[in-house]
């Protein structure tokens, strides 16, 4: 009860300045149509009564279940499931990741439906899905994480001479969508729940960093599709 009452209190003064500082400019400054405004209003309630919702969901399922698979695939003994439980986890989550949806809207619109909203959402799925197997893979042979963000992004700024200048803003937006609410618990817990059982609690930092890995994904995935694209 006490965590549900902390959500409550957190999601209530994440909205509140952008609220204020709407309903601030719609009296001083902008003055939308009042039909307008009330749509405002009536989309702030529900998207607070949304994140309430959805952050008190993490923290009773989503974070639980991410660890405790997490946990469980090492004890199979066998490192292919990890690495390929990884990649299937990365794609499905980030299918559900909202931030992934509108930022394909977004992008479907912008290109007169050129670059279908579905076709970028399982690109970047499987961009993160390709680099949440290799973070699985860092953990399993303790690669240093420094040496795969480097060659990520080295590759990254590679590619980018090739790909199309267009794609190239779109591709960094993909990167920044898939740190979104849904994405993030799931694979850190993942991360931690895996490193916990191969090199014990002490070691469960090396959960962390999968989130900047998989971020990797998205943007390369981008980059080739700008590539093959065009």
């Amino acid at each position: 009860m006490h965590d549900i009452k902390e959500t409550i209190h957190e999601v209530i003064f994440a909205v509140l300045p952008i609220a204020c500082v709407v309903i601030l400019m719609q009296f001083t400054i902008i003055w939308l149509p009042m039909e307008t405004f009330l749509q405002f209003l009536a989309g702030l309630v529900m998207v607070t009564l949304g994140l309430m919702f959805f952050l008190v969901g993490v923290q009773v399922g989503l974070l639980p279940v991410g660890e405790m698979i997490g946990s469980a695939l090492p004890r199979t003994g066998k490192a292919s499931l990890v690495i390929i439980f990884g990649f299937i986890l990365g794609f499905v989550v980030t299918v559900a990741e909202p931030d992934v949806r509108v930022l394909a809207i977004q992008v479907d619109i912008v290109s007169d439906g050129q670059i279908g909203k579905n076709l970028l959402i399982y690109t970047v799925a499987l961009g993160v899905a390709f680099f949440v197997g290799l973070a699985m893979l860092r953990i399993i042979l303790n690669i240093p994480i420094t040496y795969l963000l480097v060659g990520g992004y080295g590759a990254v700024f590679l590619m980018a001479s090739f790909t199309p200048a267009h794609f190239i803003p779109i591709s960094f937006d993909a990167g920044g969508v898939t740190t979104g609410p849904m994405t993030v618990p799931f694979i850190l817990a993942l991360g931690v729940g895996v490193a916990s059982v191969l090199r014990g609690k002490t070691a469960s930092s090396d959960g962390f960093g999968l989130v900047a890995l998989a971020s990797i994904g998205p943007i390369l995935a981008v980059m080739l599709l700008g590539v093959f694209f065009t």
